[in-house]
């Protein structure tokens, strides 16, 4: 199982693509700036949903191998999808509320982004293995909140669709193709039953290193 060279590439301008595309279109139907405007700047939100995916699939490693547990590690990412919730309603009704506005108001946006998140992972775990569904959620909530921040800084409803669109439609294209480039050597797709064995061995590989380094420096203490 790889993703080449050619599939990345593949990944990064079919990506940026459709991205700037969705975002060109909101970006006209909202008639925001000039053509040329519209458009980078949906190719920046793309850019940035690109940047955040490659640093989620880093940081979705580095929480396996720290927690040593899928179970584990899918718990913690639940809280923090329950506090990034609460975050987004908060902290826009604390620095953007007026006198007359309640925080029930400010929870519109993260429900209707949480309701898109859940069937984006649905949709992850049936093409993959029911495993994929909470770090798929993640991706798609709490990564993408997380780039869509400084559409924030002004409060305007319109800079923040104008935003969200490029970044949801990136985020969802490089979540579901993903699983896709990876292909066997017959051409075929992995089953769930080969998911589930290559993160075994993912794992198990992960703990044979460790064990070998611990006996390493075991042996250069008795040395």
């Amino acid at each position: 199982m790889a993703v080449n060279a050619r599939k990345v590439v593949f990944l990064f301008w079919s990506t940026l693509l459709i991205g700037t595309v969705a975002g060109t279109i909101i970006g006209l139907i909202q008639g925001i700036g000039g053509y040329f405007m519209v458009i980078v700047t949906a190719a920046l939100w793309t850019v940035i949903a690109q940047m955040g995916f490659f640093a989620y699939l880093t940081i979705h490693r580095f929480g396996l191998g720290m927690f040593k547990s899928v179970s584990l590690w899918n718990k913690v990412q639940l809280v923090i999808i329950a506090f990034a919730f609460f975050d987004l309603m908060f902290f826009r009704h604390y620095f953007f509320a007026t006198d007359d506005e309640t925080m029930l108001g400010y929870a519109i946006m993260p429900t209707l982004l949480l309701v898109y998140a859940l069937i984006v992972a649905y949709l992850k775990a049936k093409d993959t293995n029911r495993h994929a569904f909470i770090p798929a959620l993640f991706f798609m909530y709490v990564v993408t909140m997380i780039e869509w921040i400084p559409a924030f800084t002004g409060n305007d409803l319109n800079f923040i669709i104008n935003a969200v669109v490029p970044l949801l439609v990136a985020n969802t294209w490089q979540l579901l193709v993903l699983h896709r480039l990876h292909e066997m050597p017959n051409g075929r797709q992995p089953t769930v039953e080969q998911w589930s064995k290559w993160e075994k061995e993912g794992f198990e590989e992960r703990k044979r290193e460790k064990e070998t380094k611990k006996n390493r420096k075991k042996a250069r203490k008795n040395a």
